[in-house]
């Protein structure tokens, strides 16, 4: 059964012969003719990508690259002891990572979008599980190119290890004088570079592929050597940039769960929240009454509560209810303010239209009063207020006539003309004075 099983994960019966392999590894070092335009058509297409921000672009990008090969190289190269092969590749490799980094440096030098992307942002802090992707990804490769089984693995490990965008990163960081993206963008690059060829070399060894030159033993030893101080150099401080990363995320889960906790606070609504996780900040926005320190310490304590003990904790005040009401009460006195001119502007009105209907009046009841009695010239028509000190609140309201004659009128004449004003004007009390 246990056989069974094994023979399941044997690979032996679809290995190459090793001289195809090798020949098929030296095929894929160089950089000319085709495969140098292809080199250079995927440095600016990746450039490109990186710099309009099109993920599509760039896995494009990846997927023509020929980087892949000149590191299977290297690693074949050590794994067999193939020194010539071996300063070949690295000849190539390194022509490879020079003309990228000068192409893309230049691209991004008179390219007129210089704003940095989510797409350059994520090659700039590699971690450990970068290495695991080259590992993996380099091993997947290995089996490829040593097997007859090609398919669609060699494009997949392309993708995955992503080795132009980083080189193309890199230049923009010169391109910019951004110098944390060249170095960040870089020493992904050295990761996914030493992590595939150590999978090659691993992969080699295991598949028992022939050795091409005789080593000492004491030359063993010392490259043996050289690769584990290589990979320690490459692989600690990607760990330590993996536990920063696994900090942050734990810091961000906490910081989202007490966020969501402290949604709504003592009547307080809170509208916005900005999570730092690289300062470990959290910023707090409310809406409602203005947070009083006893409401600040409270929230500390809750955020301790949370894992969040020595966070930093920042509060803004968004919307106030005082200012609510400052508001309100403001706009309440400006509508008081229209209120008052508008009734005013209406009495105004009033009055011009009382004097007008008054003179209009004033010109009917003098030619009606002079068809009756010729002797009339002139009339004036008031409605004067007679204020006293017992009604200086609510002074009486009284009518006037004053009627000039040519001194033809009679007294008798006088008397009907105040009983024809009175009634006409339908007032008893209206006061009809004479002018001599």
């Amino acid at each position: 059964m246990l056989k069974k099983i094994i023979g399941y994960f044997s690979i032996q019966g679809d290995v190459e012969s090793f001289d195809v392999i090798h020949r098929a590894v030296e095929n894929e070092i160089e950089f000319k003719g085709s495969r140098l335009w292809i080199l250079v058509f995927a440095i600016f297409l990746a450039s490109v990508g990186l710099n309009i921000n099109s993920t599509a672009v760039i896995i494009g990008a990846m997927l023509v690259s020929p980087l892949m090969g000149p590191i299977n190289g290297m690693g074949y190269s050590i794994a067999t002891y193939d020194f010539s092969l071996l300063r070949r590749s690295f000849r190539s490799f390194s022509f490879a990572v020079l003309a990228s980094l000068a192409a893309s440096t230049l691209y991004f030098a008179v390219s007129p979008v210089s704003n940095a992307h989510s797409e350059l942002l994520a090659r700039t802090s590699p971690t450990i599980y970068d290495v695991l992707i080259a590992l993996f990804g380099g091993l997947a490769g290995t089996v490829s190119l040593t097997t007859k089984l090609k398919g669609n693995v060699v494009p997949g490990v392309a993708i995955a290890t992503a080795l132009m965008p980083p080189l193309c990163t890199a230049g923009y960081g010169i391109a910019t004088a951004q110098f944390h993206f060249f170095f960040g963008a870089l020493y992904l690059f050295a990761i996914n570079t030493v992590f595939i060829a150590l999978s090659t070399v691993a992969f080699s060894q295991v598949m028992k592929f022939p050795i091409r030159n005789e080593v000492e033993t004491a030359s063993r030893a010392r490259i043996n050597r050289w690769i584990t101080v290589i990979i320690l150099v490459t692989l600690i401080p990607s760990i330590y940039f993996g536990y920063l990363l696994v900090m942050k995320e734990q810091f961000t889960d906490k910081a989202v769960r007490f966020v969501n906790s402290v949604q709504v606070f003592r009547g307080d609504y809170l509208l916005r929240n900005d999570i730092d996780a690289d300062t470990q900040q959290i910023t707090l926005v409310y809406a409602g009454h203005s947070l009083t320190d006893e409401d600040k310490a409270s929230l500390k304590m809750k955020a301790a509560d949370f894992g969040l003990d020595k966070v930093a904790l920042t509060f803004k005040q968004g919307i106030s209810f005082s200012d609510i009401t400052g508001q309100l009460s403001e706009k309440d006195a400006l509508k008081s303010q229209i209120s008052s001119l508008t009734f005013a502007l209406q009495e105004n009105k009033r009055m011009q239209d009382s004097l007008q209907q008054r003179a209009m009046t004033g010109r009917v009841l003098l030619n009606e009063l002079r068809t009756v009695f010729p002797g009339v010239t002139a009339a004036l028509f008031a409605e004067p207020y007679r204020y006293s000190k017992d009604n200086a609140a609510n002074p009486e309201k009284l009518a006037y006539v004053v009627v000039s004659d040519s001194g033809t009128l009679r007294n008798e004449d006088r008397s009907k003309v105040k009983a024809w004003l009175q009634a006409r004007l339908q007032n008893d009390t209206l006061r009809v004075v004479f002018d001599e």
